[in-house]
């Protein structure tokens, strides 16, 4: 068994309650509240840039060029088409991109960019793929399975939302991610691949907290 569907496997009760979660479902139905719909999409622009940040600790710290190029496609990818994507969406909301940059990120979204960029600061490569594989992986995921059960006829927003993460082109990076980590783990030593599973695993449950923070349309207490 590769060692990300060992990953994949140890984690499969928590995917399994986001793909179950009234957001990601109420996406496929087209029954989400457009508001919730509205604040994930501010909290995940700012999510995204931090991706960006522990993708760029992954360019720094690669051991090859080919590997170097790949993670700088994800950044490409990421700021390039992800993000567009957003300021359309918002836009379509009244939304600015001046309001976007002006978002705060959630506590979830605090916690969550503070994991990955932390272990990608002080962890290996290895360590920062595993970091951002529940997020590349379980987007892709998520998008095909919302697109094969049939996107919402009276949801077009929606609806361009699980294209997008259907694309073949999110499949190509979350597929070259998963290799990277297994190529990775067949060098490294115990105590890498056990932080590894460690990043992976917290990760699969911040991935779950983000739906759960946008559903409740999480605040700071004070």
């Amino acid at each position: 068994m590769r060692f990300s569907d060992e990953l994949r496997q140890r984690a499969a009760s928590t995917w399994d309650k986001e793909k179950a979660h009234p957001f990601v479902t109420g996406i496929g139905d087209g029954t989400l509240p457009l508001d919730n719909f509205r604040y994930y999409m501010r909290q995940d622009y700012v999510f995204l840039i931090e991706f960006c940040r522990a993708i760029s600790l992954a360019v720094a710290k690669a051991r090859t060029l080919e590997d170097m190029g790949w993670f700088a496609q994800m950044i490409h990818e990421t700021l390039n088409m992800e993000m567009a994507l957003h300021v359309s969406f918002c836009a379509d909301f009244d939304i600015t991109e001046e309001e976007l940059l002006a978002t705060y990120p959630s506590p979830t979204t605090w916690a969550y960019t503070r994991h990955m960029i932390n272990t990608a600061h002080q962890g290996t490569v290895g360590e920062t793929a595993a970091v951002i594989l529940p997020c590349s992986w379980g987007y892709a995921e998520i998008g095909q399975a919302l697109y094969v059960q049939g996107t919402p006829k009276d949801q077009p927003l929606y609806t361009r939302w699980i294209e997008t993460y259907n694309s073949q082109e999110f499949a190509d990076i979350a597929d070259w991610l998963r290799g990277f980590v297994d190529k990775h783990a067949e060098t490294a030593g115990t105590s890498e691949t056990e932080a590894m599973e460690r990043a992976f695993r917290i990760s699969s449950q911040y991935e779950y907290m983000f739906w759960d923070a946008a559903w409740r349309m999480e605040k700071w207490p004070v």
